[in-house]
Protein backbone atom coordinates (compact mmCIF):
# COMPACT_ATOMS: atom_id res chain seq x y z
CA UNK A 1 0.00 0.00 0.00
CA UNK A 2 2.95 2.36 0.63
CA UNK A 3 4.45 2.29 -2.97
CA UNK A 4 0.50 2.52 -4.50
CA UNK A 5 0.57 5.52 -2.17
CA UNK A 6 4.07 7.13 -4.23
CA UNK A 7 3.07 5.72 -7.06
CA UNK A 8 -0.44 8.18 -6.65
CA UNK A 9 1.44 10.60 -5.74
CA UNK A 10 4.16 10.84 -8.28
CA UNK A 11 1.49 10.43 -10.57
CA UNK A 12 -0.86 12.77 -9.23
CA UNK A 13 1.86 15.74 -8.89
CA UNK A 14 1.98 15.43 -12.43
CA UNK A 15 -1.34 15.39 -13.75
CA UNK A 16 -1.94 18.48 -11.12
CA UNK A 17 0.68 20.01 -12.80
CA UNK A 18 -1.53 19.69 -16.64
CA UNK A 19 -4.40 20.44 -15.44
CA UNK A 20 -3.47 23.92 -14.17
CA UNK A 21 -2.17 24.85 -17.58
CA UNK A 22 -3.01 21.98 -19.95
CA UNK A 23 -0.17 23.18 -22.00
CA UNK A 24 0.48 19.27 -23.08
CA UNK A 25 -2.99 17.92 -23.34
CA UNK A 26 -4.29 20.74 -25.67
CA UNK A 27 -0.79 20.14 -27.82
CA UNK A 28 -1.15 16.96 -28.26
CA UNK A 29 -5.20 16.62 -28.30
CA UNK A 30 -4.72 19.32 -31.28
CA UNK A 31 -1.72 17.82 -33.11
CA UNK A 32 -3.77 14.58 -33.13
CA UNK A 33 -6.90 16.16 -34.60
CA UNK A 34 -5.25 18.04 -37.68
CA UNK A 35 -3.71 14.86 -38.30
CA UNK A 36 -7.06 13.06 -38.35
CA UNK A 37 -8.82 16.10 -39.91
CA UNK A 38 -6.02 16.43 -42.96
CA UNK A 39 -6.07 12.84 -43.65
CA UNK A 40 -9.48 12.82 -43.76
CA UNK A 41 -9.24 14.51 -46.67
CA UNK A 42 -6.42 13.08 -48.31
CA UNK A 43 -8.14 9.96 -49.30
CA UNK A 44 -10.79 8.85 -52.30
CA UNK A 45 -14.22 8.72 -50.93
CA UNK A 46 -14.65 5.25 -51.49
CA UNK A 47 -16.20 3.55 -47.73
CA UNK A 48 -14.14 0.26 -48.20
CA UNK A 49 -10.77 2.81 -48.54
CA UNK A 50 -12.10 4.76 -45.68
CA UNK A 51 -12.60 2.38 -43.31
CA UNK A 52 -9.72 0.75 -44.42
CA UNK A 53 -7.43 3.46 -43.90
CA UNK A 54 -8.95 4.30 -40.31
CA UNK A 55 -6.46 1.90 -38.29
CA UNK A 56 -3.36 3.64 -39.76
CA UNK A 57 -4.62 7.04 -39.30
CA UNK A 58 -5.70 6.66 -35.43
CA UNK A 59 -2.64 4.78 -34.31
CA UNK A 60 -0.07 7.48 -36.38
CA UNK A 61 -2.12 10.28 -34.78
CA UNK A 62 -1.56 9.39 -31.58
CA UNK A 63 1.96 7.71 -31.78
CA UNK A 64 2.72 11.32 -33.09
CA UNK A 65 1.06 13.57 -30.51
CA UNK A 66 2.06 10.91 -27.59
CA UNK A 67 6.21 11.52 -28.74
CA UNK A 68 5.82 15.42 -28.33
CA UNK A 69 3.82 14.74 -24.97
CA UNK A 70 6.28 12.83 -23.90
CA UNK A 71 9.23 15.25 -24.78
CA UNK A 72 7.02 17.80 -23.06
CA UNK A 73 6.46 16.66 -20.03
CA UNK A 74 10.31 15.12 -18.91
CA UNK A 75 11.43 18.55 -19.87
CA UNK A 76 9.17 19.95 -16.75
CA UNK A 77 11.71 17.65 -15.03
CA UNK A 78 14.53 18.74 -16.41
CA UNK A 79 13.97 22.62 -16.37
CA UNK A 80 13.04 22.14 -12.30
CA UNK A 81 15.35 19.48 -12.02
CA UNK A 82 12.62 17.42 -10.60
CA UNK A 83 13.79 14.59 -11.36
CA UNK A 84 16.74 14.33 -9.49
CA UNK A 85 15.42 15.27 -6.50
CA UNK A 86 12.68 12.37 -7.29
CA UNK A 87 15.84 9.76 -7.62
CA UNK A 88 17.37 11.81 -4.54
CA UNK A 89 14.05 10.89 -2.94
CA UNK A 90 13.37 7.93 -0.49
CA UNK A 91 10.66 6.38 -2.53
CA UNK A 92 11.55 3.48 -5.01
CA UNK A 93 12.57 3.44 -8.26
CA UNK A 94 9.03 1.11 -8.40
CA UNK A 95 7.00 3.83 -7.52
CA UNK A 96 9.03 7.13 -9.51
CA UNK A 97 8.63 4.86 -12.50
CA UNK A 98 5.21 3.76 -11.91
CA UNK A 99 4.02 7.17 -11.27
CA UNK A 100 5.28 8.81 -14.31
CA UNK A 101 4.42 6.02 -16.32
CA UNK A 102 0.24 6.37 -15.26
CA UNK A 103 0.86 10.02 -15.85
CA UNK A 104 1.61 9.63 -19.62
CA UNK A 105 -0.64 6.93 -19.93
CA UNK A 106 -3.76 9.03 -18.67
CA UNK A 107 -2.62 11.89 -20.78
CA UNK A 108 -2.40 9.13 -24.24
CA UNK A 109 -5.51 8.06 -23.22
CA UNK A 110 -7.26 11.49 -23.17
CA UNK A 111 -6.27 11.92 -26.49
CA UNK A 112 -7.28 8.25 -27.74
CA UNK A 113 -11.10 9.93 -26.60
CA UNK A 114 -10.74 12.62 -28.89
CA UNK A 115 -8.95 10.41 -32.13
CA UNK A 116 -11.34 7.90 -31.67
CA UNK A 117 -14.83 9.61 -32.55
CA UNK A 118 -13.20 11.95 -34.99
CA UNK A 119 -11.50 9.13 -36.71
CA UNK A 120 -15.32 7.63 -36.34
CA UNK A 121 -17.02 11.22 -37.42
CA UNK A 122 -14.46 12.05 -40.43
CA UNK A 123 -14.32 8.22 -41.89
CA UNK A 124 -18.11 7.81 -41.36
CA UNK A 125 -17.45 4.30 -39.36
CA UNK A 126 -20.16 3.06 -37.33
CA UNK A 127 -18.61 0.53 -34.60
CA UNK A 128 -21.85 -0.50 -33.05
CA UNK A 129 -21.07 -2.94 -30.28
CA UNK A 130 -17.05 -3.40 -30.77
CA UNK A 131 -16.32 -0.42 -29.56
CA UNK A 132 -15.63 -1.85 -26.44
CA UNK A 133 -13.12 -4.02 -28.22
CA UNK A 134 -11.87 -1.14 -29.70
CA UNK A 135 -11.34 1.05 -26.81
CA UNK A 136 -9.43 -1.92 -24.57
CA UNK A 137 -7.23 -1.91 -27.82
CA UNK A 138 -6.53 1.54 -27.11
CA UNK A 139 -6.16 1.36 -23.58
CA UNK A 140 -3.44 -1.82 -24.10
CA UNK A 141 -1.72 0.38 -26.43
CA UNK A 142 -1.80 3.92 -24.31
CA UNK A 143 -0.23 1.50 -21.58
CA UNK A 144 2.53 0.09 -23.66
CA UNK A 145 3.12 3.35 -25.28
CA UNK A 146 3.60 4.87 -22.04
CA UNK A 147 5.80 2.13 -20.50
CA UNK A 148 8.84 2.25 -23.39
CA UNK A 149 8.38 6.36 -23.64
CA UNK A 150 9.36 6.40 -20.28
CA UNK A 151 12.24 4.92 -20.09
CA UNK A 152 13.38 6.55 -22.67
CA UNK A 153 12.37 9.95 -22.25
CA UNK A 154 14.04 9.73 -18.63
CA UNK A 155 17.11 8.58 -19.88
CA UNK A 156 17.82 11.02 -22.72
CA UNK A 157 16.61 13.68 -20.21
CA UNK A 158 19.78 15.10 -19.56
CA UNK A 159 21.14 15.11 -23.67
CA UNK A 160 21.04 18.62 -25.87
CA UNK A 161 19.71 16.42 -28.73
CA UNK A 162 16.92 14.99 -26.80
CA UNK A 163 13.95 16.33 -29.09
CA UNK A 164 16.14 14.59 -32.35
CA UNK A 165 17.36 11.13 -30.23
CA UNK A 166 14.05 10.42 -28.58
CA UNK A 167 11.66 9.19 -31.44
CA UNK A 168 14.73 7.79 -33.62
CA UNK A 169 15.47 5.51 -30.70
CA UNK A 170 11.69 5.00 -29.25
CA UNK A 171 9.77 4.32 -32.81
CA UNK A 172 11.78 1.56 -33.53
CA UNK A 173 10.69 0.00 -30.07
CA UNK A 174 7.29 0.66 -30.62
CA UNK A 175 6.52 -0.86 -33.81
CA UNK A 176 5.29 -4.41 -32.50
CA UNK A 177 2.94 -2.17 -30.73
CA UNK A 178 1.74 0.31 -33.29
CA UNK A 179 1.60 -3.17 -35.58
CA UNK A 180 -0.31 -5.24 -33.17
CA UNK A 181 -2.51 -2.09 -32.16
CA UNK A 182 -3.42 -1.08 -36.09
CA UNK A 183 -4.02 -5.00 -36.95
CA UNK A 184 -6.35 -5.67 -33.78
CA UNK A 185 -8.19 -2.53 -34.79
CA UNK A 186 -8.73 -3.48 -38.68
CA UNK A 187 -9.77 -6.69 -37.30
CA UNK A 188 -12.05 -4.74 -34.87
CA UNK A 189 -13.89 -3.13 -37.96
CA UNK A 190 -14.14 -6.21 -40.11
CA UNK A 191 -15.95 -7.54 -37.89
CA UNK A 192 -13.34 -10.58 -37.32
CA UNK A 193 -13.06 -11.51 -33.89
CA UNK A 194 -10.49 -14.57 -34.06
CA UNK A 195 -8.02 -11.76 -35.29
CA UNK A 196 -8.96 -8.71 -33.32
CA UNK A 197 -8.39 -11.23 -30.56
CA UNK A 198 -5.09 -13.06 -32.00
CA UNK A 199 -3.37 -9.44 -31.50
CA UNK A 200 -5.08 -8.10 -28.49
CA UNK A 201 -3.53 -11.30 -26.71
CA UNK A 202 -0.65 -9.76 -29.04
CA UNK A 203 -0.57 -6.02 -27.53
CA UNK A 204 -1.35 -7.40 -23.94
CA UNK A 205 2.03 -9.74 -24.24
CA UNK A 206 3.89 -6.64 -25.32
CA UNK A 207 3.23 -4.66 -22.49
CA UNK A 208 3.71 -6.92 -20.35
CA UNK A 209 7.12 -7.78 -21.61
CA UNK A 210 8.22 -4.39 -21.64
CA UNK A 211 6.80 -3.58 -18.16
CA UNK A 212 9.64 -6.41 -16.35
CA UNK A 213 11.96 -4.94 -19.22
CA UNK A 214 11.49 -0.85 -18.16
CA UNK A 215 11.17 -2.05 -14.18
CA UNK A 216 14.97 -4.09 -14.58
CA UNK A 217 16.68 -1.17 -16.80
CA UNK A 218 14.84 2.05 -15.43
CA UNK A 219 17.00 2.95 -12.30
CA UNK A 220 20.43 2.22 -14.86
CA UNK A 221 19.37 3.96 -17.45
CA UNK A 222 18.23 7.25 -15.47
CA UNK A 223 21.47 6.91 -13.07
CA UNK A 224 23.81 6.80 -15.97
Amino acid sequence: MGTLRLVAAVAGKDLKVELRSREILYTMALFAAVIVVVFSFSFVKDQKALVAAVPGVAWAAVVFAGTIGLGRAFEREREGDTMRALLLSPAPRLAIFAGKTVAIALLVVAVEAVVLPLCLLFFNVDLGAAVLDLVLVLVLGAIGFAIVGTVFAAMLLRIASRDVLLPVVLYPILVPMIMSGTKATAAILAANDADAWFWIKFLAAYDCVFTVVALWTFEALVIE
